[in-house]
């Protein structure tokens, strides 16, 4: 007969918003043995985001202890033993795969039975393979992807082998794309980005914003080409990766490559059982689902976003935190009879890769506004842009700014204040935040 488990609550997933989700429930009081975390991977809840920034940094050489949750938002790092201390069963290596929310029952893959009064699922999301956007790389090594420990651990190792005559080609220009790109020629390899977009980051930067940011890597000695995607590979009689094979014809001499091509959430194991709207599960600004006592949160939950209106899925490890600790706010007030306000989430998002670092908060929508100075040759460039619509603020993103000022942008964006016009908004530049931040 199987082994069989109750636990009064039980998260599926070990990323950020378990882990986040578990500190919450610690604040809000929890007896020992109340609590499990199933997780498919084989290590302790971390930083995910670290992962592009101080993990992969060989200089650095930092541990899987340095980003341990919730050292994303300065608090203490839980560390294996903190789940201990706290009653909670993290079970790592340990994927569900079944699911029956009717009877309230996980199976896992080594056939052991979970129980549960209430879940919250936070199986986050998983990379979009090259194979299946029509790019065959079966059998080819030295193609690295960036989700879990072990592939940096691997990324990590093949830039150390290679670190005299690093050929490294990153396919797609998004946020990851960016970062690793930016690592890998800290670290001393030749680098080229591939992505079929006019710019970088395209469904977020304005095209000034993205001119920065290329220019910068470019005098780093980074070579981007656009318009174009990789087709096949060329490999060596081990296998390994010699070539990229371009749609436009040309090939690019690589022994590693990274692919940073998109993600997907992780909701299969609830499809038939669940509403979903957006590619996610329907939630309400609670984070509950269609089924009673079951949550979604973090990259799978698509939550009604309160400033805007509408449905909306949030792919960072911001909203993973917030939602987190929103549900588990929600559950236990509910235990108590009790109710607290809706979601009210402020969109933001960061990025950090050689000595920049750039916030933005809001929305992108709208006629936008650059300020500052943003030539890439400036020793210390500082330039930002906000996002009009309607007469007010809905966005704003800074490059090179104090802790203060990202309070100022902060605050403009949840406010929305209106505007004169966009050339009175463009003089005055970062100064119209902090006069609005002090009013």
């Amino acid at each position: 007969m199987a082994e069989e488990k109750s636990y009064k609550y039980v998260i599926t997933g070990g990323g950020v918003a378990g882990g986040y989700a578990a500190r919450e429930f610690s604040n809000q009081g929890l007896k020992p043995g109340e609590l499990a975390i199933i997780s498919k991977e084989p290590v302790h809840p971390f930083e995910r985001p670290e992962l592009t920034k101080t993990y992969i940094d060989l200089e650095v050489n930092p541990t899987l202890a340095n980003i341990y949750v919730c050292a994303g938002t300065g608090e203490a790092k839980q560390y294996p033993n903190w789940y201990k201390e706290k009653g909670i069963d993290l079970i790592v290596s340990t994927e569900i795969v079944k699911a029956d929310l009717a009877s309230k029952t996980l199976v896992s893959d080594d056939g052991k039975i979970y129980k549960y009064q209430t879940l919250l699922i936070a199986t986050g999301s998983t990379n979009i393979r090259l194979s299946e956007i029509g790019v065959q790389e079966a059998d080819v090594k030295n193609i690295f992807y960036l989700r879990e420990i072990e592939d940096s651990d691997e990324l990590s190792f093949a830039m150390e082998l290679y670190v005299q005559r690093g050929k490294a080609v990153v396919i797609g220009g998004g946020f990851l794309g960016l970062e690793i790109s930016s690592a890998l020629r800290a670290n001393n390899h030749e680098v080229t980005m591939v992505f079929p977009e006019p710019w970088i980051i395209h469904r977020f930067f304005t095209a000034e914003i993205a001119s920065f940011y290329e220019g910068y890597c470019a005098n780093k000695g980074i070579k981007i080409i656009k318009g174009t995607v990789a087709t096949g590979f060329s490999t060596n009689s081990d296998g390994e990766v010699t070539e990229v094979k371009l749609e436009d014809g040309r090939t690019l001499e690589a022994n590693i490559v990274v692919a940073g091509v998109g993600a997907r959430p992780v909701t299969s194991l609830f499809k038939g059982q669940l509403e979903e709207e957006k590619g996610g599960i329907k939630t309400d600004g609670f984070f509950k689902t269609s089924v009673p006592d079951v949550y979604a949160l973090g990259d799978v939950a698509t939550f009604p976003m309160k400033m805007y209106g509408g449905m909306r899925r949030v792919e960072h490890a911001d909203n993973a935190r917030k939602s987190a600790a929103q549900a588990v706010k929600a559950i236990k007030a509910a235990e108590e009879g009790k109710t607290i306000p809706d979601y009210d989430y402020l969109p933001y998002f960061y990025s950090r890769f050689f000595n920049l670092s750039w916030k933005f908060y809001g929305d992108n929508v709208g006629e936008s506004v650059l300020f500052g100075d943003n030539d890439p040759k400036s020793p210390k460039p500082k330039f930002g842009t906000y996002w009009v619509k309607d007469g007010k603020v809905v966005g704003v993103f800074l490059e090179g700014g104090t802790q203060e000022e990202h309070k100022a942008i902060a605050k403009v964006a949840r406010a929305q204040p209106s505007v004169e016009s966009l050339d009175v908004l463009s003089e005055e530049g970062l100064s119209f935040a902090t006069k609005f931040y002090s009013s």
